[in-house]
């Protein structure tokens, strides 16, 4: 059996993920990016082998992808984060027309046509407030980790408002609210409210139209995606915990597949024909 890999180079976390030829994802990996991206790329890649139980000489092809995606020295090809975001999307929900992509640097909204082509996108504005950096950073700040952002939400019962428009000014707003005797849990689910909001936002600049899949980091925690069906008033696509992160990798993983079908359906270079008696070289030529 052959298998592809995808590895996406994000700005907080690395992403692999193998996919075996009939479809099927064989492992994942996911590591801290940090600022050696080569190695961290190497090392999330080596991570997914061994998850799979498989050696490198079983993959076939790989395609990068991400910011860092020009670091992965041993990629076959590169492919843009929307590009491969929009093939891992629409891989899992194959209706999807509009992506919402909220990472820990950068939120995204992306409109597709029904050949998975990317048709319009946006990003959010330069400012942390927009993306899971600033989630991480109020749980920092009332002494949680990130690891403990989904049970803070699951227990918050009243979001408290939080409508700074910048990363600055809504951290003051959290300072003001802890002061004021506002529960952490409430403060937290008023910024991923915040959040939430922005979110729509960038998806009505698209033009964004059914169906829906979120992707990210951020959609772990699934107050958020139960946040945007409120705020859309319809169903959106999910994909399961253990793959909502590695949808870009998986994207890729999934061009590199069809990169592979391509080459091994091309005809075999024709050996060279054999000389013809008449044409043959005269001795000592």
């Amino acid at each position: 059996m052959t298998y592809t890999a995808g590895i996406d180079v994000g700005a907080t976390y690395t992403k692999a993920v193998i996919l075996s030829a009939s479809g099927a994802v064989a492992a994942t990996a996911l590591k801290n990016t940090g600022f050696k991206l080569g190695e961290v790329s190497r090392q999330v890649f080596e991570a997914a082998l061994a998850n799979a139980g498989l050696h490198a000489s079983a993959i076939t092809y790989i395609v990068a992808t991400g910011f860092g995606r020009h670091t992965v020295a041993f990629a076959d090809t590169q492919a843009t984060d929307l590009t491969a975001s929009a093939h891992g999307a629409a891989w899992l929900f194959p209706n999807t027309r509009t992506i919402l992509d909220v990472g820990g640097q950068t939120m995204k909204a992306t409109r597709l046509d029904p050949q998975r082509r990317v048709k319009s996108f946006r990003l959010n504005d330069k400012c942390a407030a927009g993306t899971g950096a600033f989630l991480e950073k109020t749980a920092r700040y009332m002494g949680y980790t990130t690891a403990e952002i989904g049970a803070l939400l699951a227990a918050s019962r009243q979001p408290v408002p939080i409508s700074g428009v910048c990363a600055v000014f809504a951290e003051s707003e959290v300072i003001n609210q802890l002061s004021l005797g506002s529960a952490p849990a409430d403060i937290m689910l008023g910024a991923v409210v915040s959040l939430v909001g922005r979110s729509v936002q960038l998806m009505k600049r698209v033009q964004m139209e059914p169906e829906f899949t979120l992707i990210g980091g951020i959609l772990r925690y699934e107050r958020m995606a139960r946040l945007v069906r409120e705020q859309l008033q319809t169903d959106v696509n999910v994909p399961p915990p253990d793959l909502v992160q590695h949808v870009g990798a998986l994207g890729a993983a999934v061009l590199g597949r069809r990169r592979w079908e391509k080459l091994a359906a091309q005809p075999a270079e024709p050996a060279p024909r054999p000389l013809a008696p008449d044409a043959a070289p005269a001795a000592g030529a």
